[in-house]
């Protein structure tokens, strides 16, 4: 493990490229959130999800000037709700993304504004259902944003981020699933800049 964080270090600082481990939190808003609904012929639901919060983490490798790439993780907590009984119960949305990132201003500046745009996968995994092992359903999607960081010293950093997250519905027994959900995420985060 040492090893690896010193090759990390070592090729951040002989190619003139910089680094950056972030942990975020914020909200995570979803739109078109009616996932559909199944009957058994006695009787029939509908399901939609609500909006809820995120932590996430994420790791940045600016390459060039202007440029940069982006992988991360985000854990989302929403509400699965039955709509004719009102109820919801509590589920997990867990995100795997990587962004190109483009930069208004040059590596090494204090304040930089950035625009993100890139892949996602996002597994919706129910109440009572784990992703370790094999619950859920997962979907690929696209996503797009922009935010600001700011260095707060010369190793730490302060992020600003808002992103919108688009892939299709998951769980395909339901019936009258239709277009893309949406999942705007609205986060504040911390990080390390080597």
């Amino acid at each position: 493990m040492r090893t690896m964080l010193l090759a990390l270090l070592g090729t951040c600082y002989a190619f003139g490229q910089s680094a950056e481990f972030s942990v975020t939190g914020g909200v995570s808003r979803l739109n078109n959130s009616q996932l559909g609904g199944y009957s058994d012929g006695t009787s029939s639901s509908s399901f939609s999800l609500r909006d809820g919060w995120r932590i996430g983490f994420r790791t940045t490798v600016n390459n060039w000037r202007h440029f940069g790439h982006e992988f991360g993780y985000g854990y989302n907590r929403t509400q699965l709700r039955v709509e004719e009984t009102g109820t919801e119960t509590g589920m997990a949305i867990h995100q795997g993304f990587y962004n190109f990132l483009v930069y208004a201003t040059p590596d090494g500046s204090r304040v930089r504004p950035f625009a993100a745009g890139g892949g996602h996968f996002n597994n919706y995994t129910p109440p009572g259902a784990s992703v370790t092992s094999g619950g859920g359903s997962t979907k690929i999607g696209f996503n797009y944003g922009g935010g600001v960081k700011v260095r707060v010293s010369p190793i730490f950093a302060i992020r600003f981020d808002v992103r919108q997250y688009q892939n299709a519905k998951p769980f395909e027994f339901l019936q009258g699933r239709k277009g893309l959900i949406g999942q705007l995420e609205v986060s504040l985060g911390f990080g390390l800049v080597i």
